[in-house]
């Protein structure tokens, strides 16, 4: 009863904020309250009042004055230009995750209580004035009694009640889209929502944040490219992170780097090649990588390396979104647009029953435009936006897994491009995709799965004939349950179906050339080459003649 008071509270106060930007109109909006709009023109305030600012701006500033929960909800939005226009995508791009700081005086005293103990014991200094401040936590300078220069990051009070509070607002909302929007089983705003969720709660923990630091800094432990501070793990606390201070040029502040004589060409580039090895070489990405988040290690202007802050916000991929996502960018590369087609199917990141032909022809007439410009004037982030809107008409699900990695993408190239308006991102990134591609398929990359798997399988093996014995048991006492989903089924099918033709191919293909090595060889086991044909060539032969025999008996 508490919670559904506290929600219709807040509900009347979004109300009051949302006519106080002449924004009542969205009310009104709703399903059930449509019968009724005419009140709209009946309300006195509608009868003069004249709005400066355009709806996006009020949007904006709505979303500003509701908090900063809904802030970072709009920053997140500010990335699906696929679903939003572009003057509202805008103004979104523009918040500013800058909240007003909490005293320094509270902060003292919630390190103490994460210590147990006075904040002397730990720091021979510590600034109480916030060097930032942001909607989860805030910073501060302080100094080890070593002489080690450190930032200490405090999480805010009482915003665990903030943020579930807002969420499951923002959950009853998404809900009541799904029943009365049509198009809202294709945007899946509840898994959005949830997913917004599991962002903002991981945020508030330091000790996963920090943990975070501590992978991404192993990652580039000999790499030149990317700096990551270290991490004080014996100060550091659920609320309360401890990370060596650094110095360095923020990246959008190009006066300084000029001054510095920084190469931005450079640095642009090295921004591309970060972003790809995060993803596909460690698939483990920072997902938040605006200005406010990077800078530029001093001292080094020709080789320049980036220094990264702020860990919240991480982000991975699954192995098949992943292989699927580099194939893509291959594709596209190489303008096989029903390869494109193909793999949106495979992934059933469109439904099954799509037909590729007219999927394929949609995105052709998407992409051959852009191609026939110079590639230095192509924007691959717009390029992926345009092709989401035309996947729209296929019914192309929002993939929430996918959205982090598309505000990041967009995020590098928008700072690649600051620093350098003329790079090419897709030169600089195909030989990098190509060369993972490469890696993953292949004797190669067979071999280095096999090394991956065959210790799990060891490890197993003695166990096999127990497991046997228990599920031949379940089966005969009629106890064996399997519950898959149809479309499981489906997918399991059509794997062993191709598992099954490689295994007939391959053993066709072994038992003809091992038949044909036996009949050429004598007593002696000595080969004969049959009317001098030179062994190449037989081998050709049989392994070609097996692989045709073994097609027809699969076939059949």
């Amino acid at each position: 009863m508490r919670d559904l008071i506290s929600m219709s509270l807040r509900l009347a106060f979004i109300n009051v904020v949302l006519v106080r930007h002449g924004l009542d109109e969205i009310i009104l909006a709703t399903r059930l309250l449509r019968p009724v709009r005419f009140v709209l023109y009946l309300l006195p305030w509608n009868w003069f009042k004249k709005h400066e600012a355009s709806r996006p701006v009020r949007i904006r500033r709505l979303l500003e004055d509701l908090g900063p929960i809904f802030v970072k909800f709009g920053q997140i939005l500010s990335v699906r230009r696929d679903l939003l226009p572009e003057a509202l995508i805008h103004e979104l791009s523009r918040l500013q995750d800058a909240v007003p700081p909490f005293d320094g005086q509270h902060a003292r005293l919630i390190i103490e209580k994460a210590y147990g103990g006075p904040i002397e014991e730990h720091f021979a200094e510590f600034d109480e004035t916030p060097l930032a401040s942001a909607s989860i936590a805030q910073v501060h300078c302080a100094k080890l009694h070593d002489g080690t220069e450190v930032i200490v990051k405090v999480v805010r009070p009482d915003i665990r009640d903030v943020i579930v509070r807002d969420v499951a607002l923002l959950q009853f909302i998404a809900a009541r889209a799904e029943q009365h929007w049509p198009e809202a089983r294709r945007l899946r705003p509840m898994d959005v929502v949830e997913e917004y969720q599991a962002t903002l709660l991981d945020e508030l923990d330091m000790l996963r944040e920090a943990a975070s630091a501590s992978q991404l800094r192993r990652n580039f432990e000999a790499s030149e490219l990317l700096y990551v501070p270290e991490i004080h793990w014996g100060l550091t606390r659920p609320n309360v992170l401890v990370m060596e201070r650094i110095r360095g040029i923020p990246v959008n502040d190009i006066p300084a780097l000029e001054a510095a004589h920084v190469d931005k060409k450079v640095l642009a580039e090295r921004g591309v090649e970060i972003f790809f090895k995060q993803v596909f070489v460690d698939n483990f990405f920072h997902a938040d990588m605006h200005p406010g988040n990077i800078f530029v290690e001093q001292g080094s202007p020709e080789e320049p390396r980036y220094i990264a802050v702020d860990f919240g916000i991480m982000g991975t991929l699954s192995p098949n979104d992943k292989r699927y996502l580099a194939e893509n960018f291959v594709a596209f590369f190489n303008r096989d647009y029903r390869r494109v087609a193909e793999l949106h199917i495979e992934s059933e990141w469109v439904p099954r029953e799509t037909r590729v032909d007219q999927f394929e022809a949609a995105i052709r007439s998407v992409c051959e435009p852009i191609f026939e410009r110079p590639l230095k004037e192509i924007s691959f982030g717009h390029l992926l936006v345009r092709l989401f809107q035309t996947a729209r008409r296929f019914n192309m699900e929002v993939q929430p897994q996918l959205v982090l990695l598309q505000k990041t993408l967009l995020n590098i190239e928008g700072l690649g491009r600051q620093l350098y308006p003329d790079l090419d991102l897709w030169v600089t990134a195909k030989p990098f995709l190509e060369d993972w591609m490469n890696g993953q398929i292949g004797v190669k990359a067979m071999t280095k799965e096999l090394r991956r798997q065959v210790p799990m399988w060891a490890e197993k093996l003695p166990t096999i004939p127990t497991l046997t014995a228990d599920v031949l048991a379940q089966a005969r006492n009629g106890k064996l349950r399997l519950n898959m989903h149809s479309e499981s089924l489906d997918r399991i099918d059509r794997r062993l179906q191709s598992l099954g033709r490689v295994l007939v191919l391959a053993s066709g293909a072994a038992s003809t050339f091992l038949g044909a090595v036996i009949i050429a060889a004598n007593v002696d086991g000595e080969i004969h080459i049959f009317a001098g044909m030179p062994l190449v060539s037989w081998l050709l032969m049989s392994i070609s003649a097996g692989l045709a025999v073994s097609a027809w008996v699969y076939n059949d």
